[in-house]
């Protein structure tokens, strides 16, 4: 499967991964039942999925408003790229 899947441009030009690089191998682990997996390849896998149910409920259902839910799943999903990002590379660059 992962013949088929988009490849990041950034790595591509600069040579390292961007906070989003991992995120489709976590999504084929995510759909085979490896939580875990899921969760080692690209830890804020669990806070995009909410991000985009929250988006999606946001669009389709008009009669509540999902505003507050929509900026804490964000600034959420954010800080758990950033720092699992800088993770990743400050633990490469000790090793």
């Amino acid at each position: 499967m992962e013949d088929y899947m988009l490849p990041c441009m950034h790595k591509k030009i600069f040579g390292i991964d961007c906070m989003g690089c991992g995120t489709q191998r976590a999504l084929m682990l995510l759909l085979q039942g490896d939580f875990y997996a899921a969760f080692k390849m690209y830890p804020a896998i669990f806070t995009t999925l909410l991000f985009f149910i929250v988006v999606a409920l946001h669009f389709l259902d008009k009669k509540r408003n999902y505003k507050k839910m929509l900026i804490f799943s964000a600034i959420s999903n954010a800080t758990i790229m950033i720092i699992s990002y800088f993770y990743k590379y400050s633990f490469l660059l000790t090793n």
